[in-house]
């Protein structure tokens, strides 16, 4: 059966729901979609977690080079990577435990989203959360604060 993505409602949901993402694959240079997307979400009042070698700093978030280096809760992973690198940080996130995955546009990988899936993960593929968020008619809205 081929992956299908949540319904427009689900994905709405999901996105009142959570508060801390961490984004795989998060680039430093302002030119690119990573960085676009998570500064946008981060202005919708989400937590960013960068998640990517070299250390540093990005969005005046610490960076992480693993998930499991994360000391907090996430509460999903956005992937900006390629499709053929996505499956082992997907597996990683199945073996945390976190509660979703997130591939972004253009990233698929149907049997890293099925094994998600099947570990009872929320898995949205080959979408962009910046614009699922616009389209929930969440834009400039803030999440509600974790209490």
């Amino acid at each position: 059966m081929a992956f299908r993505n949540p319904s427009p409602d689900e994905i709405k949901a999901f996105l009142l729901r959570i508060r801390t993402i961490a984004v795989v694959g998060l680039s430093r240079d302002p030119d690119r979609p990573s960085y676009s997307v998570a500064m946008y979400l981060q202005n919708n009042g989400y937590k960013i977690v960068p998640v990517r070698p070299g250390g540093g700093e990005i969005l005046g978030e610490k960076v992480y080079e693993r998930l499991h280096e994360v000391p907090f809760k996430i509460d999903v992973v956005d992937h900006f990577r390629r499709a053929t690198q996505v499956g082992g940080h997907i597996d990683e996130a199945i073996a945390l435990k976190l509660p979703a995955v997130w591939m972004q546009e253009g990233v698929v990988d149907e049997a890293a989203a099925e094994r998600a899936r099947k570990a009872g993960l929320f898995v949205v593929m080959d979408r962009c959360m910046l614009k699922e968020h616009r389209k929930a008619g969440l834009s400039n809205s803030r999440p509600p604060k974790a209490g």
